[in-house]
């Protein structure tokens, strides 16, 4: 017998019709799974734009001793653009440093003019590392250097937020993993059954003289069709939910000037979501239908 595409496609698809409430049940146990694994594909998403995010605003504050001199401030900005590891390096003068104070302060400033002619505050140096790993060791090394006074670099609220972000990210994928594997597990059950009340059918075809590759193709082609049915509704929820969810807290992120969370734009993210969803829903679909023809047939 040889291959037909056609008759295959629709003997899938009255595979799904004839096996009523198990394809239901298994399309929905997809359609839940892939809703969570969406819901946490976005949020991961999210986290790995936050963390680079982070990882670009980490500078290092190199303040200089007050005593210095021009010629050693300067020395202390020629040692630090040579350091290896060093990407920018950015100078800001105590006057600077004044101005930016008062600037914060805004009518409070005025109370601080008498400083000016004895200006308390350090000249500054801000370093920025070619990685993010290197931070801490650049900022070790220069608190070694001569006329430093103090370095800071927020140690404890970067790897805070860094521990808290990868562990955001290890769970997430653990959990989108084991949804995948339980959503194949259904799929597998549901093929076995199908399996198992058509066997008379598949001995009358082996009997006749049907290949391999024919008498898997229906099953193939139904639990591909499971599979992708399964992503539809949570592409659907994806698709749309996210934009909402984008509407609401994007704008108070702005008013926030949280500029280290901003989100991903719902078109970029929803789009590359909802391709992984449908991409994983035919992968659950097939893999469940080859393994379960493989084993419980034999064949």
């Amino acid at each position: 017998m040889k291959f037909n595409g056609f008759r295959h496609l629709r003997e899938g698809a009255k595979g799904l019709v004839r096996n009523g409430w198990m394809t239901f049940a298994s399309v929905s146990a997809v359609t839940v799974t892939l809703l969570l694994v969406g819901i946490f594909a976005m949020v991961m998403f999210n986290v790995n734009k936050i963390s680079d995010n982070v990882e670009k605003d980490v500078e290092i504050q190199v303040f200089v001793e007050r005593e210095s001199d021009q010629a050693k401030i300067d020395a202390v900005g020629k040692n630090l653009e040579q350091m290896p590891g060093v990407k920018s390096v950015r100078y800001s003068s105590k006057e600077d440093e004044l101005d930016r104070f008062k600037e914060q302060l805004g009518e409070g400033s005025q109370a601080y003019q008498s400083v000016e002619k004895d200006n308390p505050l350090h000249d500054r140096y801000i370093v920025k590392a070619t990685s993010p790993n290197e931070t801490e060791t650049i900022a070790t090394t220069v608190k070694k250097m001569e006329n430093i006074d103090s370095v800071e670099y927020g140690e404890d609220y970067v790897e805070k937020m860094f521990n808290f972000l990868e562990g955001v990210r290890i769970g997430g994928i653990i959990l989108i993993v084991g949804l995948t594997f339980m959503a194949m597990f259904l799929i597998s059950n549901t093929i076995k059954v199908t399996i198992f009340s058509r066997r008379r059918e598949i001995e009358i075809m082996r009997l006749v003289g049907a290949k391999n590759g024919f008498i898997r193709a229906p099953f193939f082609i139904e639990g591909l069709l499971m599979g992708i049915l399964g992503a539809l509704i949570p592409i659907a929820v994806v698709y749309f939910g996210y934009e909402v969810t984008y509407n609401a807290l994007q704008p108070q992120l702005v008013s926030l000037n949280a500029s280290i969370f901003t989100l991903i734009p719902p078109g970029e993210l929803s789009v590359q979501v909802s391709v992984i969803l449908l991409a994983l829903g035919a992968f659950i679909g097939v893999w469940g239908s080859t393994t379960s023809l493989g084993r419980f047939l034999k064949i």
